[in-house]
C-alpha cells in the first residue's frame, strides 16, 4: 500500500515513524485553535495575542544556534527527547496563562522544545535515507505528520463546536500527553550521531555563517515559510472571525489539508520525479497564490458558497505544501556537510522560527486592516520568492538537482 502511494518501506524505523504520529496528533489538535484558545480563555485582544506569540518567537530564535551545536555534539535523538519533555511542560502551563507576558513566556518555552525536536528531525531523516530517496522520505514523514494533524484537526473542530472552557482545557491536556507518548517511543530509537575524525580541525558556526550559498537557500525558504504559516495563523481567524463562517469550517480545513497530504504527498513526489528542485520550489509559491485568490473570493460569496470556496482553496493551498515541502527539506539536508549538519539544519530551521516570530502579529494586524489586505501582501511575497528561487542553482548546486526516487537514482 505504501509503495503504491509513493512511500518508502518503513522497516526498522517503525518506532520513529510512530513517534512522529504521536507528536503531531496533539499539535494538530491545538494548532487550529491557538489564537481562538487565547481569545476564549484570556481577556487579551487578537492583536495582543498575536504580539505575545511573536514576542515568544523572537525570544527563542537564538536557541536555534545552541540547539544546532548540541545536535552535532550529543546526537539528534537525545535532543528530540528533550524537546518532547519541554513541549509537554510548556503546553500544560498554558492552563494558567492569562496575561500577555505570561502567554509569551510559556510559548517561548514551548518554542524551545519545538526547536529541539524539529531541529533534530532532519538529521535523523537524512541518516535513515539514502541519497536519491531524500524527497521520498521527507515527503513520507510529512504525510505521516499530517496523519497526526488530521486526527487532531477533527478533535479541534469538536472542541470549537462545544466552545466551553473545559473543551479548550481538554485540548491542552491531550496535547501534553501526546508529547509524553512520543518521548516513550523515541527511547528505543537509535541515535544517529556522525562520527568525527579526531584529526580534523575544529569547525563551528563560523563555517556555517560564512556559507553564502546556504544562506541564500535559507532566505529563499522564508517565502515558503510565510505561506505555510497561513494555515495556522491566518485561515482560522479569517474563516471564523473575518468572514464569519461556522466554527466547524476551521476543523474541516485542517482535516482536508492533512488528509490530502497523507494520501497525496508520495504521489506528488513521484509526479515531480525528474523535475529541477528550484523550479518545484517556485511552483509551490505560484500554487499558494492561486489559493489566496480563492480565499478572497470566499469573502464575497453567500455562506454556503463561501464554505465551498474555502475548502477548494484549502485543497489548492495543500498542493503548494506538497510541492515545496519535501524539495526544500531534501535540498537543505544534502547541501550540508555531514559533521556540521546539526548546525546547518539548525540555521535552516531558523527560517521557521523567524516566520513564527513575524507572521502571528503581521497576519493579525493585516486582518484587522481590511478583509483582503493580507491576501494581496501574501501574493506579492509569493511571486517575489518564486522569481528569486529560480537563480538559486547558480550558487547552490543541490537546488539545481532533479527530484529522484531510490529506484530511479
Amino acid at each position: 500500500m505504501l509503495t503504491r502511494l509513493g512511500f518508502p518501506q518503513v522497516g526498522e524505523h517503525r518506532r520513529f515513524v510512530t513517534a512522529i504520529v504521536a507528536d503531531t496528533v496533539g499539535s494538530g489538535l491545538f494548532m487550529p485553535i491557538t489564537l481562538l484558545y487565547f481569545l476564549a480563555m484570556t481577556d487579551l485582544s487578537l492583536v495582543q495575542i498575536g504580539s505575545a506569540l511573536s514576542l515568544s518567537a523572537l525570544l527563542t530564535m537564538p536557541g536555534a544556534f545552541v540547539i544546532g551545536s548540541l545536535v552535532d555534539r550529543f546526537g539528534p535523538r537525545k535532543m528530540m527527547l528533550v524537546g518532547n519533555l519541554v513541549q509537554a511542560v510548556g503546553m500544560i502551563a498554558y492552563l494558567w496563562a492569562d496575561a500577555l507576558l505570561v502567554v509569551a513566556l510559556w510559548t517561548a518555552l514551548l518554542n524551545l522544545g519545538r526547536q529541539a525536536f524539529w531541529g533534530s528531525f532532519g538529521n535523523v531523516v537524512t541518516a535513515i535515507s539514502a541519497p536519491g530517496e531524500r524527497e521520498l522520505w521527507f515527503g513520507f514523514l510529512q504525510a505521516v505528520r499530517n496523519l497526526g494533524y488530521s486526527v487532531g484537526g477533527v478533535l479541534a473542530g469538536v472542541a470549537l463546536q462545544i466552545g466551553t472552557d473545559s473543551a479548550y482545557e481538554a485540548v491542552v491536556i491531550v496535547n501534553a500527553v501526546t508529547f509524553i507518548v512520543a518521548f516513550g517511543l523515541l527511547l528505543d530509537v537509535p541515535d544517529h550521531r556522525v562520527a568525527r575524525d579526531a584529526d580534523a580541525p575544529a569547525e563551528g558556526w563560523g563555517v556555517v555563517l560564512r556559507d553564502g550559498a546556504y544562506l541564500r537557500l535559507v532566505l529563499g525558504q522564508m517565502g515558503f515559510v510565510v505561506g505555510m504559516m497561513v494555515l495556522n495563523f491566518a485561515l482560522p481567524v479569517y474563516a471564523a472571525e473575518t468572514i464569519d463562517l461556522p466554527g466547524w469550517v476551521v476543523g474541516a480545513i485542517f482535516t482536508l489539508n492533512t488528509a490530502l497530504v497523507g494520501l497525496g504527498q508520495g504521489l506528488v513526489v513521484r509526479r515531480m520525479t525528474g523535475q529541477v528542485r528550484a523550479r518545484m520550489m517556485g511552483l509551490a509559491q505560484l500554487v499558494f497564490v492561486a489559493s489566496y485568490v480563492l480565499f478572497v473570493v470566499a469573502g464575497w460569496l453567500p455562506v454556503w458558497l463561501a464554505v465551498v470556496a474555502m475548502l477548494v482553496g484549502a485543497a489548492v493551498y495543500t498542493l503548494g505544501e506538497l510541492t515545496g515541502g519535501p524539495v526544500f527539506s531534501a535540498t537543505a539536508a544534502e547541501a550540508a556537510p555531514d559533521h556540521l549538519r546539526g548546525r546547518y539544519l539548525g540555521l535552516f530551521q531558523l527560517s521557521w522560527g523567524l516566520g513564527g516570530a513575524v507572521t502571528p502579529v503581521a497576519f493579525t494586524w493585516l486582518l484587522a486592516h481590511g478583509e483582503t489586505t493580507l491576501w494581496w501582501v501574501l501574493t506579492i511575497i509569493a511571486l517575489a520568492s518564486a522569481a528569486y528561487l529560480q537563480v538559486l542553482p547558480r550558487v547552490l548546486p543541490a537546488s539545481g538537482l532533479r527530484v529522484t526516487q531510490k529506484s530511479e537514482a
